[in-house]
């Protein structure tokens, strides 16, 4: 069968044909017999226990029944009018009750309920007495039903059959597809080698196709991206040797030029280093695409690495009449990461000089560092906020991608390429954290980066106090 429809629609109608033909079976096999030969023996029985009482009294009809008993495997018990049993004989309470017209018991057992029980009445030959026969009908297959004779064995055995099939159903559709979903997150956490286990040959039909799809697409995928990494590193690299050549024939072209060539080769060398700057950055993303295998993992201080840039980045502030505060929690905590310092340090500073290039003149940059614990261990969050216009709520998500910008001219006003937070993106992503960006209801965009902490790590002797790096421009 190729249709997964057609197995789950066949499935399912066995299973209800199977339901259906066990309950007939069942009900049919243990079903109470209530036919003439019962009924014959009754009146056959009354009769000659009759005739056997008027003839040779007691004695006689206990014997008389005792090889019924012994017979035909039925226990029978002779009553007169006033609803003493005649052969002299140990009976249950409740065949009394039956005797005298009362009823039986009001809760029969679930299990092994009260027996059938046939009674009737009858004359005696001089019409002066009445004798009643009450008879135990063997068990049988009766033991079998339940209270109101409800078949508990065919519900039994539907429940057990119709449990084995959904199972077995279920099992055959679900596999595969929790295969298919832990490839999927494998391949959504970045890992472009994650596939699926491919479905046998013999299994054509819709699930199976998918898996085969999927990891097609998967194929596909982790050759485009790889195609695409190993492009912008070739390209990264061709461009650094004209570079260096241009950068030469500029420092040649200043020793021969007269001054009014220099505003002219100061564009030129601008120009030049923000083509190198590009450059590495492009490289820098290269590497973070490729998985950056060769990157070494050493505990990273990040209290003292966001002291470091939140520094530098007032320094560089004064120049737009702006300003760069940090806050570091005092106290012996531990902030260490695992991780290569100078790609962190970059993904922080990226952010900082982001917020300091777009935050209004007369404002703070404000840097937080903070701890939080989640399920899988402490992490830090380090926290940039700046005073500019914010971002669109659609560009949110948007402003990680590279060469993304909001706005061409402003981004050329700047000198910015779109490249810094998607460094920042994937430097933090490869360190097993996230960023994230939102806009604060005072004005301003706030980036938020967090970074799991190294879980029993030493802590240092020095703790460094919250301290401010501001300074008047």
């Amino acid at each position: 069968m190729k249709s997964l429809f057609v197995k789950i629609f066949l499935s399912f109608w066995l299973a209800q044909a199977l339901f259906l033909v066990l309950a007939i079976l069942v009900m049919l096999a243990f079903r109470p017999q209530r036919n003439s030969t019962w009924e014959a023996l009754r009146s056959t029985a009354l009769a000659e226990a009759v005739n056997e009482y008027e003839q040779g009294g007691t004695a006689r009809v206990r014997d008389y029944l005792d090889n019924l008993q012994a017979t035909q495997h039925v226990r029978a018990y002779l009553f007169d009018e006033q609803g003493n049993e005649i052969s002299q004989r140990s009976l249950p309470s409740w065949l009394e009750h039956i005797a005298t017209g009362k009823p039986g018991p009001l809760h029969p057992g679930m299990l092994f309920p009260r027996p059938q029980v046939l009674r009737e009445s009858k004359a005696s030959s001089d019409g002066r007495h009445v004798y009643t026969i009450v008879m135990e009908l063997p068990p049988g297959p009766r033991v079998f039903f339940g209270p109101w004779g409800i078949p508990v064995p065919g519900l039994i055995i539907a429940v057990i059959s119709s449990g084995l099939v959904c199972y077995l159903l279920s099992w055959y559709l679900t596999k595969p597809v929790v295969r298919l979903r832990a490839a999927t997150r494998q391949l959504a956490a970045g890992d472009l080698t994650a596939r699926a286990e491919a479905p046998s040959l013999r299994r054509r039909d819709e699930i199976a196709g998918l898996i085969r799809d999927f990891n097609t697409m998967a194929e596909r995928l982790e050759t485009l991206v790889k195609a695409q990494s190993r492009l912008l590193n070739d390209i990264s690299h061709e461009l650094r040797s004209p570079l260096a050549r241009l950068s030469v024939a500029l420092g040649l072209a200043r020793q021969r030029s007269g001054p009014e060539s220099a505003s002219m080769l100061e564009r030129i060398e601008l120009e030049a280093s923000r083509l190198n700057e590009l450059i590495g950055r492009l490289l820098t993303l290269a590497r973070l695409e490729d998985g950056e295998q060769g990157v070494s993992r050493l505990p990273v201080p990040l209290d003292q690495l966001v002291l470091n840039v939140s520094e530098d980045a007032e320094f560089e502030a004064q120049a737009r009449h702006c300003h760069v505060r940090s806050e570091i929690p005092a106290g012996k905590e531990n902030w260490d990461v695992h991780g290569e310092a100078s790609l962190l340090h970059s993904a922080v500073e990226n952010v900082v000089r982001n917020a300091i290039r777009y935050t209004h003149e007369g404002t703070t940059v404000e840097i937080y560092l903070e701890r939080a614990e989640t399920p899988d261990g402490p992490e830090a969050i380090v926290t940039v906020a700046d005073g500019g216009p914010g971002v669109p709520p659609d560009a949110l998500k948007r402003i990680f991608l590279p060469f993304y910008r909001l706005d061409d001219a402003r981004g050329r006003m700047t000198g910015g390429v779109g490249l810094g937070l998607a460094i920042t993106e994937r430097t933090v992503r490869f360190h097993g954290g996230w960023v994230g960006a939102s806009n604060r209801t005072e004005g301003g965009l706030e980036v938020e980066i967090h970074l799991p902490l190294i879980p029993g790590a030493a802590v240092a002797e020095d703790s460094l106090e919250s301290v401010p790096a501001e300074s008047k421009a």
